[in-house]
């Protein structure tokens, strides 16, 4: 049975590496004697798939992770499971079986929406909320793309879904994908640029708020995929 897993990532963990947080989990299924499934082979290995990877640094409320398990407990129980055996900073928050036929998490992923947050003594915050409809709505959004073998000037503006400024910081939802994606560490260095500011990656904290997917020309949570499994049917797949 397939599951997607919603999780948060905070605190101190902000500085773990994605490797380390696909390790991580590979053992607390273990830890939480989870009937996780395992490929065939020389090497078997747990069937899980992890969403767009967060950057390090950055904390999160919207991440995800796809497993398969041979069978699994009601929603509500693998979540306790999971939570009992995890360390401070990472949180389950949703557990829901879906379709074997459904993307996985990674290829699904098409928007996320992030929270941008200043470091006090770096920036007037108020120059970046209030200009936030302008900077939008410019024809072009121009960056330098630098790669190992060359750089090239790419206009991110087609990316920037929405962006607004509001109490807590500055929200944007922006592409995200395997295809397409865009950090929001980029967009806050165009917005800098063009608020004639040089851009110091240490003024901001940046928090990822929900990862979505799009059905139908809707965006939706990458959970909005699933369904809440219940103490019955968990019953009957066991």
């Amino acid at each position: 049975m397939k599951a997607r897993i919603k999780w948060s990532k905070t605190g101190i963990l902000k500085f773990i590496g994605h490797l380390d947080v696909q390790r991580y989990f590979h053992k607390a299924m273990m830890r939480a004697g989870l009937p996780i499934s395992f490929s065939q082979g020389m090497s078997p290995h747990q069937i899980m798939s992890f969403a767009a990877p967060l950057g390090i640094g950055m904390t999160s409320q919207g991440e995800y992770v796809d497993a398969t398990f041979d069978w699994t407990y009601s929603s509500r129980e693998m979540v306790d499971r999971l939570n009992a055996v995890m360390n401070e900073g990472i949180s389950v928050l949703e557990f829901r079986g879906i379709d074997d036929r459904e993307k996985n998490c990674m290829a699904a992923t098409a928007a996320a929406d992030y929270l941008v947050s200043f470091r006090k003594g770096h920036y007037y915050e108020e120059a970046f909320t209030k200009r936030c409809e302008p900077f939008f709505f410019q024809e072009e959004i121009n960056v330098l793309k630098k790669t190992k073998r060359s750089e090239s000037v790419v206009d991110i503006s087609p990316l920037i879904l929405e962006i607004h400024g509001q109490e807590e910081g500055i929200f944007m939802k922006l592409v995200t994908g395997s295809a397409k994606n865009l950090k929001p560490h980029t967009v806050m260095e165009a917005f800098c640029n063009y608020l004639g500011y040089d851009y110091d990656p240490e003024g901001f904290m940046y928090h990822r708020m929900e990862t979505y997917l799009e059905k139908e020309g809707l965006l939706l949570p990458l959970g909005a995929a699933g369904w809440e499994i219940t103490e019955e049917m968990s019953e009957m797949n066991q």
